[in-house]
């Protein structure tokens, strides 16, 4: 027997890795249309001018380490939004199902009896690595790919499945960078391999650091990359010398102040 759904909707809505310009034509439409957006911190000022002037902007931002809006507290607010008619956009960073916690909010939404639908958006773990210069599968290279996180809450990584991968793409390496480079070489990964960190991919502040896995934690500390962040391990790296068209095409920004100039209107 269905469940009976009250008049309002949720839309988990993917607004891609950063650039506005990847952002999915439905996501604009909704967008425009929106009672209420529920958006975090990664997403672009540019994509939210695409909500209508009436739109109840609400901002949850959540960032590893620092203050954060519980999860229980984002699931409460969208069942809230929606109970009062509302059509509500839930924009997230990314793809809502890729290490995005879209799961977790269609589970209580669910669980509430609320109506939803889930919007894909382009994922950062292609994306930014594509915007870098670097394919993360390629004949005679890679004919596969692994996409983890670097942060598990209770559970540490299968480190030994993770060092065999072709092309292993980690979420959220930047806090834990050191951690994860060290366990992969012990789990049996050469110290050797070609590794690059893609710091804001696709954003205009985008920085790419490339190294050996054994170096790639000391240059991004000392380049002191920030959040958010891609570790790429893999032979496809030493592809990005090859592709120097695509690498010399992304402007080039030293200072990160476009990027904190978005995170300061949040405040």
């Amino acid at each position: 027997m269905s469940k009976q759904h009250v008049n309002g909707k949720v839309y988990l809505v993917g607004a891609g890795p950063g650039d506005p310009g990847l952002l999915t034509l439905r996501a604009a439409q909704l967008l425009a249309s929106a009672d209420a957006v529920v958006y975090d911190r990664l997403i672009h000022p540019e994509v939210l001018k695409h909500a209508r002037s009436r739109a109840r902007l609400l901002f949850v931002g959540k960032e590893g380490g620092g203050e954060s809006v519980r999860q229980e507290e984002i699931n409460a607010l969208l069942i809230t939004q929606a109970r009062l008619g509302r059509s509500v956009v839930r924009l997230k960073g990314g793809d809502p199902f890729v290490f995005g916690r879209g799961g977790e909010e269609a589970l209580a939404l669910e669980e509430a009896g609320i109506a939803y639908e889930v919007v894909p958006g382009v994922s950062s773990g292609v994306a930014a690595p594509a915007a870098a210069g670097i394919p993360v599968t390629h004949r005679g290279v890679s004919g596969s790919v692994t996409f983890a996180t670097g942060h598990r809450a209770g559970k540490a990584p299968d480190w030994a499945h993770l060092a065999g991968a072709e092309t292993l793409v980690l979420f959220m390496a930047g806090g834990k960078l050191e951690e994860a480079t060290l366990a992969l070489i012990a789990a049996g990964r050469a110290p050797s391999t070609p590794a690059a960190i893609v710091e804001a991919g696709t954003w205009e502040h985008q920085r790419v650091l490339e190294a050996s896995l054994v170096d790639i934690a000391a240059r991004a500390r000392e380049a002191s990359v920030g959040s958010p962040a891609l570790l790429v391990v893999g032979e496809v790296v030493s592809l990005r010398s090859q592709l120097r068209s695509l690498v010399e095409s992304r402007p080039v920004v030293s200072e990160r102040e476009q990027f904190l100039k978005a995170e300061a209107g949040h405040e």
